[in-house]
């Protein structure tokens, strides 16, 4: 046993339940799309009904909360049938969650255990999203076959999105297979995902729209900007529901809600030299930040580090050891984690709580510190996305 792990033995009392893996999950939407098509080998956990089309409509930042705070300005997505609840993936991030989303599999399975993550061969902390290391093999990183893939051997199979994901680290390591289709402007991508459909092939379609989370982000979800967007999406979306080809399911949902956090929640840890002490790296999100200890790292050390914490954030974060997360299921059942994904993730992780980030300005660009909209943690705003049947 670690000394961390004498330190902090369990997991917190108030810690909500990991994500609903294998069962009401991101991670079962897109399988249950396929097995709904008649490809084999895919659980349909899910029990969407047999169709002869189905189109995954993933709407990055489209979390239930906001969703329902907003239903007033979006009465497609407010009207379509309520499927289920589903758990984002954990970290509730764009990574992790679509990496569920496009293998079917759990962080701890599939790699991709959050936005930034540490590779272990070569000591250095590594983007999954937008700013995807160079030097990491999407397809070494992430070996598991895809959903896209196995699919594709039965039916057309078509990713319809913007063109600069075409070839992202992403997309390669979760999202690859069949066609991929680049449309940018929103309406472009509905015209183009009607195209695609109009042929009438028994077919499988990931639609992916990112403009909630953007705005989110740079304003935060609560704003007038926020709201302009989601009518813009619901428009969208009852214009391509309505002109979809008999037989065609549309399913809605999302990889992660959102929290709004005010200028004064937003703190750079760097500035807090205890905060950081023994720390060989920081990485994860600004609301679930994992922290790689030196391996020197003595007893002492170690508690310092945790009483440092708690004396700064105290009730306001949740603290738990990589060991008690993996034995809690928080990356997925424990006997299906990859070990060469365990030293991806942080010694020491801590969840937010209460609207704040926590951000490393020490590895961070300062422009981080502007962004309203956060995700990452374990909170209901932050986990809970809807499945929505459209039409």
């Amino acid at each position: 046993m670690t000394a961390l792990q004498e330190i902090l033995p369990g997991l917190p009392g108030d810690l909500p339940g990991p994500p609903r893996y294998g069962r009401r999950s991101v991670a079962e939407v897109l399988t249950s799309a396929a097995a709904s098509l008649g490809v084999p080998g895919l659980p349909n956990a899910l029990g969407l009904p047999a169709a002869r089309r189905a189109v995954v409509v993933l709407v990055d930042g489209l979390g239930r909360a906001q969703l329902r705070a907003r239903a007033g300005h979006a009465p497609t997505l407010s009207g379509a049938r309520n499927l289920a609840t589903l758990d984002a993936a954990f970290p509730t991030t764009t990574a992790a969650s679509l990496a569920s989303l496009g293998t079917g599999a759990a962080p701890g399975a599939h790699g991709l255990v959050g936005y930034d993550v540490l590779d272990p061969e070569r000591d250095v902390v590594v983007n999954q999203l937008g700013g995807w290391d160079a030097a990491v093999d999407p397809r070494t990183w992430q070996p598991l076959p895809t959903v896209l893939e196995r699919a594709a051997e039965h039916v057309d199979v078509v990713t319809v999105s913007r063109g600069r994901f075409a070839g992202s680290g992403l997309t390669g390591a979760a999202l690859r297979g069949g066609r991929f289709v680049a449309a940018d402007a929103p309406a472009a991508r509905v015209g183009t995902a009607l195209d695609q459909l109009a042929a009438g092939r028994d077919a499988l379609m990931y639609f992916y729209w990112d403009e909630l989370d953007r705005t989110g982000h740079a304003h935060g979800w609560e704003s007038w900007e926020w709201t302009a967007q989601l009518e813009e999406l619901d428009t969208a979306l009852r214009r391509f529901a309505a002109q979809v080809p008999a037989g065609t399911t549309v399913l809605v949902t999302g990889d992660h809600g959102m929290v709004d956090v005010p200028r004064a929640g937003r703190v750079d840890v760097a500035e807090e030299p205890a905060l950081l002490a023994g720390v060989r790296h920081t990485a994860g999100e600004p609301r679930a930040v994992q922290l790689h200890l030196e391996p020197d790292a003595t007893a002492d050390d170690v508690r310092a580090l945790v009483t440092a914490w708690r004396d700064r954030f105290g009730s306001r974060v949740w603290m738990f050891s990589r060991e008690a997360a993996l034995a809690g299921g928080y990356f997925g059942p424990p006997e299906l984690v990859r070990e060469s994904v365990r030293d991806r993730i942080g010694d020491l992780l801590v969840a937010a709580k209460d609207p704040i980030a926590l951000f490393d300005l020490g590895r961070q660009r300062p422009s981080v510190l502007s962004m309203v909209g956060q995700h990452g943690s374990l909170t209901r705003a932050e986990r809970e996305v809807p499945l929505l049947r459209l039409g």
